[in-house]
């Protein structure tokens, strides 16, 4: 399954559970991860996707530390089964 694939899967389940799901462009920024995660009260995830057999770069991986060391929560889904833990994990309550 392409990225884009699983992308617009998760942006319908985190919309039909009340989220949103930002797509994160930063012009001149690069390595930044794909989407933002939101959802009240409060909670913000950047999450970085990857089709399965896919990694993040290392220009990614290193945005992504440094995004960790000022406490941001940063997260890397591979695949459509990650993608589905994912909303699992955000919305627990929820049927998928």
């Amino acid at each position: 399954m392409l990225e884009k694939e699983i992308e617009s899967r998760m942006v319908k389940l985190v919309r039909k559970r009340g989220g949103k799901f930002y797509k994160f462009v930063s012009p001149s920024n690069t390595g930044v991860p794909d989407r933002i995660f939101v959802k009240k009260p409060g909670v913000v995830i950047f999450v970085e996707l990857k089709r399965e057999g896919k990694a993040p770069t290392p220009r990614q991986k290193y945005v992504h530390r440094e995004m960790r060391s000022y406490g941001l929560d940063v997260r890397v889904v591979i695949g459509l089964k990650q993608a589905m833990e994912f909303v699992e994990e955000v919305f627990p309550d929820a049927e998928l």
